[in-house]
C-alpha cells in the first residue's frame, strides 16, 4: 500500500491530460464568466491563461476527469443544483419563521449517520451542501460517518437523521462521483 497522500502519488498519462483538459475547460468558463466578454483577444488571453494555470495545477486543484463532462453525469449534476436549491429555499423558510416565531421550539443536537460515498471529494461536496442549508451544520467526517449539528433534532436515530438532511443528496452524489 502506498503511504503517500493521494496528491503526490504518480498519475497515469491519461488521467494527467483528462485533469489538465477538465481544469483547462473550467478555468475558460470562469475567465468567461468574469470578463463577461466573448471578444477575440479576451478570449484568446483566457485560453492562453488557463491552460497555463492548468499545467501547473494538474495534481493539486481538481479531483475530477473528463468523464465527469459525461451527458448522464451532467444530468444528475443539473438535478444536484437543483434539489440543492429546493432545499436550500425550504430551510431558509424555515429558519425565518424560527427567528421570526420565537415560541417555536427547537432541539438543538448533534447527530451521526454514515454515508455510502467513497471519494473525500464527494463527501466534502456532500458536507458542504448540508452545511450551506440553514439551521445544518457539518462538524466532522470521520472515515464514513459524518457528525452534524440539526437546530431541530428530529430523531436521534442515524437512518432517520440521514434520510432528513442528506438523503436526497447522496443518492445523486453518488451518480455524480
Amino acid at each position: 500500500m502506498n503511504s503517500q497522500p493521494t496528491h503526490l502519488q504518480p498519475l497515469s498519462t491519461q488521467t494527467k491530460l483528462s485533469r489538465f483538459l477538465m481544469n483547462w475547460i473550467l478555468l475558460t468558463l470562469v475567465w468567461i464568466g468574469f470578463t463577461g466578454t466573448l471578444d477575440v483577444q479576451e478570449l484568446l488571453v483566457g485560453i492562453i491563461i488557463s491552460g497555463i494555470l492548468s499545467l501547473m495545477a494538474i495534481r493539486i486543484f481538481t479531483c475530477c476527469t473528463l468523464a465527469l463532462l459525461a451527458p448522464k453525469k451532467l444530468f444528475y449534476l443539473g438535478k444536484f443544483i437543483v434539489v440543492f436549491l429546493i432545499a436550500l429555499i425550504k430551510s431558509n423558510f424555515d429558519m425565518a419563521r424560527r427567528v421570526l416565531s420565537p415560541a417555536l421550539p427547537i432541539n438543538p443536537g448533534v447527530v451521526q449517520f454514515k454515508s455510502q460515498l467513497k471519494s473525500n471529494f464527494a463527501k466534502m461536496v456532500l458536507a458542504n451542501a448540508i452545511t450551506l442549508t440553514p439551521g445544518t451544520l457539518s462538524i466532522d467526517i470521520i472515515d464514513d460517518t459524518f457528525y452534524i449539528h440539526w437546530i431541530d433534532v428530529v430523531s436521534d436515530q442515524p437512518e432517520v437523521a440521514f434520510k432528513e438532511i442528506a438523503e436526497d443528496f447522496e443518492n445523486l452524489l453518488l451518480k455524480i462521483f
